[in-house]
């Protein structure tokens, strides 16, 4: 089957405003430092830091209560014990206050098991305590909560204190003591634990900002500011970036960039080439072609010469001259139509390819074997007169090259309507095949444009599908046509 027609294999890139159209190209720049990543990092950094700061006072804070509680009761238990050195297990008072003074607590007393009776150092007339805390019973979260109470309580209040003694595992002491000192003391703590967790935070918050501002920030401004520089001007080589010898993803990110800008600014290159060949060839084709019908018109008088070498001549002199006309006239067409404009409608499929398989065979000599199978019940969404393009130009090639049979195989696959169209052409030339979507370069067949192909992948492309070649022997060619269905299988999702 042999087709003509072309495609560029790159897909159309819009140029740069204000690149030759007279308008000024929109500027753009990098964002001021208090916008930028690297100091919404830095910030990042020191809120998580604090954050797992703020996590760790808590249970600081109530193990420091716990540690200072501990201690005395520890200095309790040495205290009461100075009750053994006496016969009647008594002291006076003012040894008694001088003792209690250096735990300090109120009042003590010592309980062991086995061992009567408990010993006692309390001052006189002590008054009830407002709060009792038993540390033989309490939790983890129990802890920090009587620490955190005790931080944010204003007033000084006295409290009982119960607990197994740090110098004996066998004896309980329990003691009185005023809640003032203790939180003087946490609250100290808490300021020192405060000022080391900024100093950690600003210490770490630097480490991590510097790792990553010399590791990710600065690679990334590179490629930010080179991406703008070169959509100012994508033709300038100059502006195409130099990747580092980084082997990471930067690294990856950078060659792969190279590669994109390289492939961007050839394209764009050779488009605007094409588009400036085009104008030319544009309006040479129009002077052409009306110097070509005018020879027409002047050559009708040649079928009435009376010499017959003349009369014989004059058959293919006039299919010279309109194939000729025809050529001009498809140029123009293609450089008329510009983007494919379609008129999305329910299409029945079945219908379509119907017609044309009649059009071909209309008032033809030879015989033309038009085969159409698709899945039953089988409806579209699409251009109808664009697709009918589409088929037509595919089965006239076919036919032109020397192909008796087309056949039209359809099936849905991955939600996509896939339409393999058949011959039993001679098959494609190898060099037809290497440029086969390339306007102006694919024709297999004398006279033909090469725009065949190319019209037929931009119609389809713009329902959202494609056109590719499966094969190409002496057996014939075969083309493979994708339309998307949408989402309830009735056609291509728009």
């Amino acid at each position: 089957m042999a087709f003509h027609g072309s495609h560029a294999s790159e897909e159309e890139t819009e140029r740069p405003e204000g690149k030759g159209n007279g308008r000024t190209p929109r500027r753009f720049s990098l964002p001021p430092l208090h916008n930028s990543l690297s100091a919404r990092l830095l910030l990042l950094t020191i809120a998580f830091v604090m954050l797992a700061e703020v996590l760790i006072f808590a249970p600081s804070v109530a193990n420091f209560r716990q540690n200072y509680l501990e201690e005395r009761l520890a200095t309790a238990h040495l205290a009461v014990l100075s009750l053994e050195a006496t016969p009647d297990l008594m002291i006076d008072d003012e040894l008694t206050y001088e003792l209690l003074s250096h735990v300090p607590a109120e009042s003590v007393m010592l309980y062991r098991p086995g061992r009567t009776p408990s010993l006692t150092l309390a001052m006189e007339g002590i008054p009830e305590p407002e709060a009792v805390y038993d540390l033989r019973e309490a939790g983890f979260f129990t802890l920090i909560g009587d620490a955190l109470m005790t931080l944010l309580r204003s007033e000084d209040r006295r409290i009982e204190l119960w607990g197994v003694s740090p110098k004996d595992n066998d004896s309980v002491v329990r003691m009185v003591l005023m809640e003032g000192p203790l939180c003087e003391e946490m609250w100290a703590f808490a300021w020192r634990i405060l000022g080391l967790s900024l100093l950690i935070s600003v210490i770490t918050a630097a480490l991590v900002y510097v790792t990553l501002l010399s590791v990710l920030v600065r690679p990334m401004r590179r490629i930010t500011e080179n991406m703008i520089s070169f959509r100012q001007d994508p033709e300038d080589e100059s502006r195409i970036i130099r990747p580092s010898d980084r082997q990471d993803e930067i690294g990856l990110a950078e060659r792969q960039l190279r590669d994109l800008q390289t492939a961007l600014r050839a394209s764009l290159h050779r488009k605007t080439r094409l588009a400036a060949i085009g104008v030319a060839a544009t309006k040479i084709n129009h002077d052409l072609r009306n110097i070509l019908s005018t020879a027409q018109l002047s050559s009708d008088s040649l079928a009435e010469s009376e010499d017959p070498n003349v009369r014989r001549a004059f058959p293919k002199l006039m299919q010279t001259l309109d194939r000729a006309v025809g050529l001009c006239s498809h140029i123009l067409n293609f450089a008329r139509e510009g983007p494919i404009h379609l008129e999305i409608a329910p299409l029945d499929l079945q219908g379509l390819l119907d017609e044309v398989g009649t059009s071909l065979q209309q008032d033809q000599e030879d015989e033309r074997d038009w085969q159409v199978h698709l899945p039953d019940s089988l409806n579209l969404n699409g251009d109808r007169q664009q697709l009918y393009r589409v088929f037509m130009n595919l089965a006239h090639n076919a036919y032109q090259a020397g192909a008796t049979r087309v056949e039209v195989q359809g099936q849905v696959e991955d939600n996509n309507l896939c339409l393999d169209i058949g011959d039993n052409g001679p098959g494609l030339a190898p060099r037809t095949r290497e440029r086969l979507f390339q306007p102006f370069a694919a024709s297999a067949r004398s006279g033909g444009t090469g725009l065949g192909l190319a019209i037929a992948r931009e119609i389809l492309r713009a329902h959202g599908g494609d056109i590719r070649l499966l094969r190409s022997d002496a057996q014939g060619t075969s083309f493979r046509l994708t339309l998307p269905l949408s989402a309830n299988g009735n056609g291509p999702a728009h």
